[in-house]
């Protein structure tokens, strides 16, 4: 039953219509927010993965030797659908044993690598190396010591910064497309090198 206040001629809600109002706003927005997670949910796993580097192969670019030490990095997996990965670019993916690695890409499909002392040749002619990653330096081991030459094939030739110490495409040999997961896009952790990977 509906009561009026003779004194302000206001309509008073009984105690349990309010409660089913307030009960079904609370349903509402419980069911927005299980949507909105489940959207996150979905757009995190098709679109990104997180992972964190636990060797030095990769730096200065990616540092860490732990997962407590390492940079934690967000992998972006929708770049792959549109476009082929690029030279200089810094992929994720797993190794033949499962480990996580992220390397740089070098070589790409249908040429041939090679290294002159530390100079880095493609189909044997001077790779150019961009301003921004001068400080990289590439050693003869594996696959590419003693002026041998890799095929890439239909594969790509990848390489970690630190050469010196990296099980990289010189060892691994090349990998294929389909291995790479996605392109390292930003470096969450630690905060004071938090920012977009190079």
């Amino acid at each position: 039953m509906i009561a009026t206040d003779p004194k302000t001629d206001v309509t008073l809600t009984p105690p349990a219509a309010a409660a089913g109002r307030i009960l079904r706003k609370v349903w509402r927005w419980t069911e927005h927010l299980l949507a909105a997670l489940g959207l996150a949910f979905l757009v995190y796993h098709f679109c990104f993965e997180y992972t964190v580097i636990v060797s030095e192969s990769m730096a200065p670019a990616l540092k860490g030797t732990s997962l407590e030490t390492g940079d934690g990095l967000l992998v972006e997996k929708v770049t792959g659908h549109f476009r082929s990965p690029r030279r200089w670019e810094i992929y994720f993916f797993y190794d033949s044993e499962g480990n996580p690695v992220a390397k740089r890409i070098v070589g790409l499909p249908g040429e041939k690598l090679s290294l002159n002392k530390t100079q880095l040749l493609v189909n044997r002619q001077p790779l150019a190396i961009p301003d921004r990653l001068k400080y990289l330096k590439y050693y003869p081991f594996g696959n590419l010591a003693a002026g041998r030459e890799v095929d890439c094939g239909k594969e790509y030739f990848v390489l970690g910064d630190d050469s010196r110490d990296s099980y990289d495409s010189r060892f691994l040999g090349t990998v294929a497309r389909k291995r790479l997961l996605g392109r390292v896009w930003l470096r969450l952790a630690p905060r004071p090198r938090a920012g977009w990977v190079l």
